[in-house]
């Protein structure tokens, strides 16, 4: 690992850093004045106030010099330690760790803790706590103009680095994990966009080709009798009956073709927009995978469920084929789809025959970025987005999603259920 990454994950928004140093400086340099002219603390004012107008410098350098909208970990990183100094030399001109402003020290790391690399972050959090022991041991002491004889308990005094450093390292860590947390689900977000995306594509495709394939049924079978007509009229003409015998075989050919172009032959051009029954759905689905499995697929549903139609929804079909898609990578031959529906509830169960889900994924699934590659499996480089873009799609339609280990067999089994009025009314 490079010690500053250059990923765009890295970085922080200049315009945000920028205000919040603003508002920093503000505070310093009211703070600093106040104490000085109003409570009549005895301290260095003016060095004071050159180390702020340092920290100005900075600021006004950002604005008007580095043309960039986000700055990178690198220059992050250089400007977070021009802070934690200014704030530290502040600090040390002012009584040291006995100053309550010096909880202030912990902010620069843990504003970068969500945004910097691992290892950027690790530095500031070195540095941050290098600057609280120092302070500790060496700075100017601020005298107290209400009292001449006012002394702070040893333990006490100790005790404010040594919590300092322990908040310090506690929020970082919160942070970090967080921020990791966030970054991840931003990255499979997105890539279900993608997906999705790409999926209303091929169902377009889908589309148009079924439509495609009815349109040209009707041409190719008119060719086909007008070609038996000749082979009528021509009969005996060895030649001419020869290419007619052609004409027709490759008309043949081409009802061949557009059979296998699409398995379910559409009457109307709104092959996507068509509405199906649950039973019809998962139909579909299935007949897409048996083409490319050599499983078994055991499709079993209630004689009497529900019938009633379903808008076809993008979302509902590829969550669906997620799941499903699943227990066929992970099933060692069979494949258990079970429908069933009531005038309340429609659920579905997928179940596998594989050897189910490890114990420690049980409590993480459906999480972005999740390894879904059992033990006993050869690495692979899937991170589960197909359990999570299925999960947030089928939730995003009202479904409940709830994955174990099947009772009745050795895989995994998910239930998906549906109050019927938020079925019916997607």
């Amino acid at each position: 690992m490079k010690f500053f990454e250059t990923s765009k994950h890295h970085t922080f928004k200049k315009s945000t850093y920028i205000s919040l140093r603003w508002i920093g400086i503000v505070g310093q340099l009211i703070t600093v004045n106040f104490v000085y002219f109003f409570l009549n603390f005895e301290f260095n004012c003016f060095v004071s106030n050159i180390i702020i107008f340092f920290g100005i410098l900075s600021n006004l350098y950002l604005i008007f010099i580095y043309q960039k909208t986000q700055l990178s970990d690198r220059s992050a990183f250089l400007f977070l330690v021009i802070d934690i100094f200014q704030l530290g030399v502040l600090l040390y001109l002012t009584g040291g760790v006995v100053n309550p402003f010096v909880i202030f020290l912990l902010m620069p790391s843990v504003f970068s803790s969500s945004n910097l690399s691992f290892i950027t972050n690790s530095l500031l959090v070195f540095l941050s706590t290098a600057v609280i022991i120092f302070l500790t041991f060496y700075s100017v002491d601020l005298p107290n103009p209400l009292s001449d004889h006012f002394h702070v308990n040893p333990y006490y005094y100790y005790s404010i680095p040594i919590s300092l450093i322990i908040a310090l390292i506690f929020l970082n860590y919160f942070a970090m994990t967080f921020g990791t947390q966030l970054r991840l689900r931003k990255e499979a977000l997105s890539k279900m966009e993608e997906v999705m995306a790409t999926e209303h594509e091929l169902l377009s495709l889908g589309g148009q080709a079924a439509a495609a394939a009815h349109s040209l049924g009707t041409p190719l079978s008119t060719i086909k009798i007008i070609t038996q007509d000749l082979i009528k009229q021509f009969k005996g003409q060895k030649e001419i009956e020869k290419d007619i015998e052609l004409l027709a075989s490759q008309v043949e050919r081409c009802n061949e073709i557009l059979k296998r172009l699409t398995l379910n032959p559409v009457e109307e051009d709104d092959f996507i927009d068509k509405d199906l029954t649950m039973r019809d759905y998962l139909s579909e689905i299935i007949s897409s995978f048996k083409e490319i499995s050599k499983k078994q697929f055991i499709y079993n549903y209630d004689q009497d469920s529900n019938v009633r139609k379903i808008t076809k929804s993008i979302e509902i079909v590829y969550g669906l084929r997620n799941f499903i898609g699943n227990a066929n990578k992970f099933s060692k031959n069979t494949v258990y789809i079970n429908l069933k529906s009531d005038s309340e509830i429609t659920e579905v169960i997928i179940e596998d025959d594989g050897n189910g889900y490890p114990r420690d994924v049980l409590s993480k699934i459906g999480e972005p970025y999740l390894n879904t590659n059992y033990p006993q499996e050869k690495p692979k480089t899937g991170l589960g987005l197909g359990l999570f873009i299925g999960k947030t799609l089928l939730e995003k339609n009202f479904a409940s999603i709830n994955c174990r280990n099947s009772k009745t067999r050795s895989g995994a089994e998910v239930v998906v259920r549906w109050n019927n009025r938020d079925l019916f009314n997607i």
